[in-house]
């Protein structure tokens, strides 16, 4: 397995997964998301999401495609030791 390919494809994805999340904030349906998935979980949600901030949303997605990659990274290499050819 491709370390850095797989890092690339890791990050990409979570990057994608907070740039939705981000766009949610924006459209101001955020909250309401937040609500139902901690309804459907039988939990009350005792958090209130935030007013749209770009420099934060930016910061979001560039971390966590940062983690992703060294989590696809990891998890690579991991693979790559524990299953021989």
């Amino acid at each position: 397995m491709k370390m850095h390919e797989t890092g690339l494809a890791v990050g990409a994805m979570m990057a994608l997964v907070h740039t939705v999340w981000a766009i949610l904030v924006w459209l101001n349906v955020a909250q309401g998301f937040l609500d139902w998935i901690f309804t459907i979980h039988s939990l009350a949600n005792p958090y209130f999401v935030l007013p749209f901030n770009l420099a934060q949303s930016l910061t979001l997605v560039g971390t966590t495609f940062v983690i992703g990659y060294a989590v696809g990274m990891v998890f690579a290499n991991i693979w790559n030791r524990v299953v021989k050819k």
